[in-house]
């Protein structure tokens, strides 16, 4: 059984800065169009469903685009992380502030029903970290519901550093590796990893639906050292997690490229990918 969030609030926090400037405030004008034009009632709040919601990123970033009432339902299998959730001072586009309920659930538990009424359906960093089954899941309760769904940040398997080191050889194995680990089965159950945003078009495609996706990487500089250290360390770890063998090579790359990140020389560009699906 698959929890919806495995982050900590700590990691959340650094990221956020990051997640915000490359998610695709395109798709997001898009969701604001269509849900404007599937308004039943401007006195009627929007209802929307947040998966994986962990602190409430997703929320913060797009209540503010979005005009008209809303309602945000977060939905994490975490329930220590959803302590975290802070909404405070999010408001729509109008200014108002929002309402928010929280639900601790695990995926494998979600409803098939649980979108009914809902105006649309959000998720930020999930799809990769999922199996094809819970994805499936996940869209056909998008579907049963009639209701769009936004994805976003999943992680595409590209990942770029500059400058070029001496031991580009070994990046491109710690590279493979993190991708074979971001697919490795979980307690008998195949992660989509960057396989996600194409599993999951084909899935809404299948349904007859419209998918839109736009590349949304993270762009690292040295202003962001302390992120890019923090990313660094857990895409090394997760690749020697998986290929043991490759540690003494990975501790020598890591040295190189945290001094290199201490020094504000760093620069990385971690792919992902935002997803729009809705109704055909």
């Amino acid at each position: 059984m698959t929890s919806m969030s495995t982050a900590t609030p700590d990691w959340l926090a650094l990221r956020a800065p990051a997640d915000d400037a490359a998610r695709s405030t395109e798709l997001a004008r898009e969701l604001g169009r269509l849900l404007a034009a599937r308004r039943p009632s401007a006195a009627a709040p929007l209802v929307l469903h947040d998966l994986g919601a962990g602190t409430g990123s997703m929320t913060r970033w797009l209540a503010p685009q979005l005009p008209g009432r809303q309602r945000w339902v977060l939905r994490d299998g975490d329930a220590d992380i959803v302590e975290h959730v802070d909404l405070d001072a999010v408001v729509d586009a109008d200014g108002c502030r929002i309402d928010a309920d929280v639900v601790v659930e695990d995926l494998a538990e979600l409803p098939k029903d649980a979108f009914d009424g809902a105006a649309a359906v959000t998720a930020s960093a999930l799809l990769d970290v999922i199996t094809h089954a819970e994805a499936a899941h996940i869209v056909a309760a998008c579907v049963a519901a009639d209701t769009p769904a936004l994805f976003s940040l999943t992680v595409t398997g590209v990942v770029t550093l500059r400058p070029s080191a001496r031991l580009d050889a070994v990046e491109q194995v710690l590279s493979a590796a993190f991708d074979d680990h971001q697919r490795r089965d979980a307690d008998g159950r195949r992660m989509l990893g960057p396989d996600a945003v194409a599993a999951t078009a084909e899935l809404f495609a299948a349904a007859g639906w419209n998918v839109r996706t736009v590349p949304t990487p993270w762009r690292l500089k040295g202003r962001d050292s302390a992120l890019t250290s923090e990313w660094l360390d857990g895409w090394i770890d997760a690749a020697v997690e998986w290929r043991p063998d490759l540690v003494d090579d990975a501790e020598a790359y890591r040295r190189l490229r945290l001094a290199q990140a201490a020094a504000g020389r760093l620069r990385v560009m971690v792919s992902h990918e935002d997803l729009l699906a809705w109704p055909g």
